[in-house]
């Protein structure tokens, strides 16, 4: 008789049901019972992302007159926070994309995960291009201005133009038509890809930030207002790096002069 480490072997390796399974279904040991639960629970997430998956590549398609054009996402991270640039990311994704099933939202995915994704989304894209908009540009136009026009400028930086562009909730102006998408980092696959290269590439920008100024724990908090960082800021005061339009660096900065 087959031991149950050996079914549970088998089982790692099956990617469908079949009648094996069937068959297996019959044994009544409880192990083998356990590892055929555990099996149909990791097949049905498995196929949950897969549907996920296609929802995202069809929503893409629905921008596309022709399979032969090619489309842009494009998405931020950074608004919020009181320090660090807004870094903006355009990525155009190939036809067969499925390395990248599972691929959802940047602030939806673990950051083991994020750093998968971005490598993957590196290796097979059409063409990426990244851009850092300091924060300095973001005191001169105001977030909003500054986000849009970084937006413009990484699109603007593919190595292939694409044929459309979908926006997250953004209105840009570009040589193509582009799209602004409500919610589009959870609808659009490739908008959810350049929220990943964003984001990720955001993260190492301010890992390397706090080597320079480690009492305001940007490693922890990406420059967002935590109690940490705004302990920083009252014993430390602001950076070159903080945004002087944003509270309470704004007030600090007025009374400074």
């Amino acid at each position: 008789m087959t031991t149950i480490q050996q079914i549970k072997k088998q089982l790692l390796e099956l990617q469908e049901p079949n009648d094996w399974l069937t068959e297996l279904e019959t044994d009544t040991r409880k192990g083998v019972q356990q590892a055929i639960i555990q099996w149909r629970t990791r097949y049905t997430k498995k196929q949950a992302l897969i549907q996920e998956f296609q929802k995202k590549i069809a929503f893409d398609d629905s921008y596309r007159s022709s399979r032969v054009l090619l489309v842009a996402g494009i998405d931020e991270a950074g608004r919020g926070p009181l320090a660090g640039p807004v870094v903006t990311a355009a990525v155009i994704l190939p036809e067969d994309c499925s390395a990248l099933i599972g691929l959802d939202d940047s602030k939806k995915v673990s950051k083991e995960k994020r750093q998968e994704f971005a490598r993957l989304i590196k290796e097979q894209a059409v063409a990426y291009a990244i851009h850092v908009q300091p924060a300095k540009v973001i005191d001169e136009l105001n977030i909003y201005q500054a986000t849009k026009q970084s937006m413009e400028v990484a699109i603007s930086e593919l190595e292939i133009a694409p044929n459309a562009v979908l926006a997250d909730a953004m209105n840009l102006q570009t040589v193509c038509p582009c799209y602004s998408i409500i919610k589009g980092d959870e609808k659009s696959l490739t908008i959810a890809a350049a929220s990943i290269l964003a984001k990720t590439t955001r993260d190492e920008l301010m890992n390397e930030l706090h080597e320079e100024f480690p009492w305001y724990a940007f490693n922890e908090n990406a420059g967002y207002g935590t109690a940490k960082h705004l302990q920083g800021l009252e014993t430390h005061g602001f950076s070159e790096h903080h945004r002087k339009s944003f509270e309470p660096i704004k007030t600090m900065w007025r009374d400074r002069q």
